[in-house]
């Protein structure tokens, strides 16, 4: 990769998009809004044409110099889209899907990294683009043993920039941990709207009463039903599993209402209570951020393997930069952290035999 070129100011940066919906848009018009030049193109013309129009790329095509490129298309087109993207450009290539591990395992290169923007929206298409759905959104990089370390950073960076929480893991347990997070709860709430839809044939007045809780907790079953076919197909065994735990569960809760077990019942909604209060938050305030330099060899897979610990431990990275030395084959890698997370990363670290060390925020 030219690192020249991507060490360039923010307005001389190119990017292009490939799949010009929801999130592509949006991609795009975050990108637009830090000042990137951003070309785009769709299986469609006429959503490309749309995204032109609405001035969310700045114009329509492919872009050989893209430092940049983001694949978001359906599954189905994945491969071949990101394939192509490393044949015609020589910048980094990411993508945007929701199972990481097919896509992970298909395609070995140092300059694609599989990402997966945990955001959405109720809106359709290009039109219900929002450049702010991924501030303070979740957005997980899963690099693999090829990936080049300064394309990580790199991407890490400019996603960050995007006010996203960014959060590095391998591809597999990204596949078991959002089959919890997102997979099943979507068809646990497309089952219980199905539910109440049936039961209102016999019963008109049923969905008239379906507001508040029930309203807020079936709103992602409003999401188009296309793009689960292939996260189905291709997340299945996860699925599968997390729907036998979330079975054995039901009938837990079943068997503590049939027979009246009321310590039962007040011991679960507490460690529900409890564990959605402790729901991570982002910190944004400087007074809650601290540094934390880790001087690290120059050999390739450091910044996974370090991103991937903070992960491990629940850590949120906030922003990351590489302090490479001028002599010697060793830098520093400097993490901003959240100050009530630092004493557990410190010991992480310590534990894998990094010496790292802390500094306030200039």
């Amino acid at each position: 990769m030219d690192r020249i070129a991507f060490q360039m100011s923010n307005n001389l940066r190119r990017a292009q998009i490939i799949g010009t919906g929801l999130i592509g848009g949006s991609v795009a018009l975050a990108l637009r809004n830090a000042g990137w030049h951003v070309t785009g193109r769709d299986k469609d013309p006429q959503r490309s044409e749309r995204a032109k129009e609405l001035e969310v790329i700045d114009e329509i095509g492919h872009d050989s110099d893209a430092h940049l490129t983001v694949v978001a298309v359906p599954a189905s087109s994945l491969e071949n889209e990101v394939l192509e993207a490393l044949e015609t450009t020589s910048g980094i290539v990411t993508d945007t899907g929701s199972v990481k591990a097919p896509i992970a395992m298909k395609i070995a290169n140092d300059r694609f990294i599989p990402g997966h923007p945990m955001a959405g929206s109720e809106q359709d298409g290009v039109d219900g683009a929002d450049a702010t759905i991924f501030d303070g959104a979740v957005w997980v990089l899963t690099p693999t043993e090829e990936t080049d370390d300064d394309s990580l950073r790199e991407l890490q960076a400019t996603l960050t920039s995007f006010g996203s929480d960014v959060v590095t893991m391998n591809p597999e347990r990204h596949d078991a941990l959002v089959a919890i997070v997102s997979h099943v709860p979507h068809l646990t709430a497309a089952s219980l709207m199905c539910l109440a839809d049936d039961r209102a044939l016999d019963d008109a007045p049923l969905l008239r009463l379906a507001a508040g809780g029930f309203r807020d907790m079936t709103r992602i079953a409003a999401g188009q039903p296309e793009i689960w076919l292939d996260i189905c197909n291709e997340n299945r065994d996860a699925i599968v599993s997390v729907l036998d735990e979330f079975a054995d569960r039901i009938d837990q809760i079943r068997s503590i209402v049939a027979n009246s077990d009321r310590s039962g019942l007040v011991e679960l909604l507490s460690q529900a209570r409890r564990a959605r209060t402790n729901l991570p938050s982002r910190y944004v305030r400087p007074q809650d951020l601290i540094e934390v330099r880790i001087p690290i060899p120059d050999r390739k897979g450091q910044i996974a393997s370090i991103t991937m610990l903070a992960a491990d431990c629940d850590v949120n990275v906030a922003d990351i930069e590489v302090a490479h030395s001028t002599e010697g084959a060793q830098g520093v890698l400097v993490l901003v952290v959240a100050r009530a997370e630092v004493q557990r990363f410190l010991a992480v670290l310590a534990g894998q035999g990094y010496r790292p060390t802390t500094r306030e925020l200039a």
